[in-house]
């Protein structure tokens, strides 16, 4: 294969623009590929969202070595940006930098990728011809070839549906004017859309957190304002996260916020909830899980996650976990039925590589399915990927990232059904034996002897270990129900 010829990049956000300035430190040229009109488009979809993350943890190091050699000086290392501030003092000094600037194409959208003269049915020669990559910008169809190709391109345009099943709820094509997929800026642009709104909200990820913090904090404005929650668990313990000990202290607040919200009332939790039904009536839209209906809406919005988009690699041979959709490698280091974010550790190349040599599915895009990236991980996963294009296998499987530890990315965590199965042991047994049959839900330390004294006064109690809150009163009770009871 042609080593001259560009390595293409689909993606002007932070990891592929972190892609391109490691390629050119290594001498390579590449080429970046943009869908939107401007840099960070995908970023910027959630602008208005505070990240969990300071600065110190978003600029990439090659790329902020770039920056700093032309005079740019780094953000507050200790602030916590927005999405719009990601864009506006990082990602598009970075993409105006001379030796940048002159490899990144925007409103270039890549729409399939092959090996020249390969379809993918053919052996012969297949790793010493070029990859074909054809993407369409305001001139049509174009074509170029390329060395490698690294897919930065993310999964925020494909977002999972509402419907519990990895569908479409019935009915819910039909109601596409009111579903909003993602996070809307319900306090500034999207107001109007749900201010004095009864607002249904699905999903229990941190996405979900932002939209029902900034809902209640609308609903201030606008008393009208109703917000329901639903949630595919059956209680909130693991939902709300780590509170104050989460090393990502942002992350860690918003738990702390929403389950306050909850205590006061202000958010209507359906919990054990899998829509797989919408239905318009003359009251409202009704979400239904079975039999079971929650009150009537009239917004709904689904921060249901999402998942990759697969069709511009149709033509590749490329091996994906078949639950996950990560790289074949990856999938075990990520799944979110064994860890969370800080429980993967970085990786790289190696567990990138796929049958065709040389493609390279990094950043969120990655991690298929699953919930738990960060921008430093996928950092860590284009340093290595530049190096193993260039030809350095040693740098490529070198480890050079240590991620922070965070209190809610933990594999401590029981599945709700197997809390339920141990919870005649958990107040039972002391510390260490309490811990491991209920997965912490008692928050750790001392478990009382006397099964007969457990109850929400004990909650308050044990929280020396681990130096844990059981969180407040509605909530200690509900532990106390499932963890102290027979």
């Amino acid at each position: 294969m042609n080593a001259s010829l560009p390595v293409v990049v689909i993606g002007a956000g932070p990891v592929g623009l972190a892609a391109a300035a490691h390629l050119l430190a290594r001498g390579l040229t590449p080429l970046v590929l943009e869908a939107g009109e401007r840099i960070g488009t995908g970023v910027l979809r959630w602008k208005h969202v505070r990240m969990f993350s300071p600065w110190e943890f978003t600029i990439d190091r090659a790329a902020g070595a770039l920056l700093t050699r032309h005079g740019w000086s780094a953000p507050d290392r200790s602030v916590f940006p927005t999405g719009g501030e990601v864009v506006s003092e990082y990602l598009q000094p970075l993409a105006a930098l001379p030796e940048i600037a002159p490899h990144v194409r925007t409103g270039s959208r890549v729409v399939a990728i092959a090996k020249q003269h390969r379809d993918r049915m053919k052996d012969a020669q297949r790793n010493d011809v070029p990859f074909l990559v054809r993407f369409v910008d305001p001139g049509g169809e174009q074509e170029i070839l390329a060395h490698a190709v690294i897919d930065a391109s993310g999964t925020i345009g494909t977002p999972n549906p509402l419907g519990a099943s990895g569908i479409p709820a019935i009915g819910e094509r039909a109601l596409q004017e009111h579903v909003f997929y993602g996070m809307p800026d319900v306090t500034g642009e999207h107001r109007a859309r749900f201010a004095d709104k009864r607002v249904l909200v699905v999903g229990s990820g941190h996405s979900a957190f932002n939209v029902l913090s900034d809902l209640a904090r609308l609903s201030r404005e606008a008393p009208a304002t109703q917000i329901h929650w639903a949630i595919r668990r059956s209680s909130l313990r693991r939902v709300l996260g780590g509170g104050e000990n989460d090393q990502l202290k942002e992350r860690g607040r918003l738990g702390i916020l929403v389950g306050r919200l909850v205590d006061e009332g202000v958010l209507h939790v359906a919990t054990d909830f899998h829509l797989d039904r919408l239905e318009t009536t003359s009251s409202g839209i009704v979400a239904y899980s079975g039999g079971r209906a929650l009150p009537p809406v009239d917004e709904i919005v689904a921060t249901t996650g999402f998942r990759p988009d697969l069709g511009v690699l149709s033509e590749l041979r490329i091996a994906l976990d078949q639950g996950t959709q990560a790289p074949v490698a990856l999938a075990p280091l990520i799944d979110p039925n064994l860890h969370s974010c800080g429980s993967v550790q970085p990786h790289g190349a190696e567990e990138l590589k796929h049958p065709d040599s040389n493609v390279y599915i990094v950043g969120m895009k990655s991690y298929g399915r699953a919930p738990t990236f960060l921008l430093l991980t996928g950092y860590e996963q284009v340093r290595s990927v530049a190096a193993a294009i260039a030809g350095d296998w040693d740098a490529a499987r070198r480890v050079e990232l240590v991620l922070p530890e965070t209190g809610v990315c933990t594999t401590h965590f029981a599945d709700e059904d197997a809390v339920a199965k141990t919870s005649s042991t958990c107040c039972g047994q002391k510390a260490e034996a309490a811990v491991q049959a209920c997965g912490s839900p008692c928050c750790g330390g001392p478990a009382p002897a006397d099964v007969d004294a457990c109850g929400v006064q004990d909650l308050d109690a044990i929280s020396s270990k681990f130096g844990c809150e059981c969180g407040s009163a509605p909530l200690r009770e509900e532990t106390a129900r499932s963890c102290c009871t027979a």
